[in-house]
C-alpha cells in the first residue's frame, strides 16, 4: 500500500519535470527564432538604409522595425505550429485596455517625475540646454514604441506567458523572465552589477500585472514611456545607450550609483528604491483586483 502511495506521488513529479522541460524549449527555441528571423531581416533593412542614404534616428526606426517583425514572426510560427493557438494568445487584444494604458504611463511618468526631481535637487544632475525638436520627438517616440512592442512580445507575451501556462509560480515565472530579459542587456555600454540588478527589477515592474491580466498594454505603455521620458526628454542615456537628439542636456558632476552615471538612470540606486516601492504598490493592487474577479484570464 505505501508502494502504491509512492508511485503515485511520484508520477505527477514527473509530469511536471516534463512540463517544465517542454516549456524551457519552447524559450529556447524561440529565443534562437527570434534572434534569426532578426538578423535576416535586419540584414535586408541595413542595405535598404543603406542604399537609401537614411541617417540618424530614422535609420534606428528602420532597423528596430526589423527586430519587432522578427520577434512577432517567431512567436507566431511557435504559437501556430507548436501550440496550435492563434497570435492573440499573446495578450495584444486592446478591448477594455484604456485604463491599462493609462495607468502603464501614469507609472512610468511618476517615477522619472519623482526621481529626476530628487536627483536635480541633490545637485546630482544639471541641465545645461533645452532643444525642441518635432521631428525628433515623433521619431523618438515610434523608435520606444518598437521597442516596447518587441520586448514585451518576446519576454512577457511568449517567455512569462509560456511559464505561466505551464503552472509555474506566477511570481517565480515573474522572476525568471525577468532575470532573462536583463541577461540579453549584458552586453549594452557600461552595464554592471547594479543595472543588471535594476533592469531585472524594471522586468519584474513591467510584468507585475501582466501575471494577473495575461494582457500586454500596461506593460507596453510603462515600457514605452519609461524609455522615452528617461532618453529623448530627460537626456539619460537608455540602458547605456543614446539615440538620437533629446529634450534637455543633462551634465553629471560626477558619474556615480545615485546619478546612475554612464548607464543612465537605470544604473542608479535611486532608480532601485522607487521601482522596489512601485513593484510592492502595483502587485498588492492588481493582487486586490485579480480576488475581485474583474480579469478574465487569470493565471494560475
Amino acid at each position: 500500500m505505501e508502494s502504491m502511495n509512492e508511485n503515485i506521488n511520484i508520477a505527477p513529479q514527473e509530469s511536471k519535470l516534463v512540463i517544465y522541460l517542454v516549456v524551457a524549449a519552447k524559450v529556447i527555441v524561440y529565443m534562437l527564432l527570434m534572434l534569426g528571423f532578426a538578423g535576416v531581416l535586419g540584414a535586408v533593412c541595413i542595405k535598404a538604409v543603406s542604399f537609401f542614404k537614411i541617417d540618424g534616428i530614422l535609420k534606428e526606426v528602420v532597423i528596430q522595425s526589423s527586430f519587432l517583425a522578427g520577434t512577432f514572426l517567431a512567436a507566431w510560427v511557435l504559437l501556430k505550429n507548436w501550440d496550435h493557438l492563434p497570435i492573440t494568445d499573446l495578450g495584444l487584444s486592446l478591448k477594455g485596455r484604456a485604463k491599462d494604458i493609462f495607468w502603464g504611463t501614469f507609472v512610468a511618468l511618476a517615477i522619472y517625475t519623482v526621481g529626476f526631481g530628487i536627483l536635480y535637487g541633490l545637485g546630482e544632475v544639471e541641465i545645461t540646454a533645452v532643444h525642441f525638436s518635432a521631428y525628433d520627438f515623433l521619431l523618438s517616440w515610434i523608435l520606444m514604441l518598437l521597442v516596447a512592442l518587441a520586448e514585451e512580445i518576446a519576454f512577457r507575451g511568449f517567455v512569462l506567458g509560456h511559464l505561466l501556462t505551464a503552472g509555474v509560480n506566477r511570481f517565480v515565472a515573474l522572476f525568471l523572465s525577468s532575470a532573462l530579459f536583463s541577461l540579453m542587456h549584458i552586453f549594452n555600454p557600461n552595464f554592471s552589477l547594479i543595472a543588471f540588478l535594476n533592469i531585472l527589477l524594471a522586468g519584474i515592474l513591467i510584468g507585475s500585472t501582466y501575471i494577473y491580466t495575461r494582457n500586454l498594454w500596461f506593460p507596453i505603455a510603462l515600457h514605452l514611456f519609461w524609455n522615452w521620458l528617461q532618453g529623448p526628454i530627460l537626456g539619460f542615456e537608455v540602458s547605456g545607450g543614446r539615440l538620437g537628439g533629446t529634450l534637455l542636456s543633462l551634465e553629471l558632476p560626477e558619474e556615480n550609483i545615485i546619478n546612475g552615471g554612464a548607464f543612465g538612470f537605470e544604473g542608479s540606486v535611486l532608480c532601485t528604491a522607487l521601482m522596489i516601492i512601485a513593484i510592492a504598490i502595483i502587485l498588492k493592487s492588481a493582487s486586490k483586483q485579480s480576488a475581485c474577479g474583474p480579469y478574465p484570464h487569470s493565471a494560475p
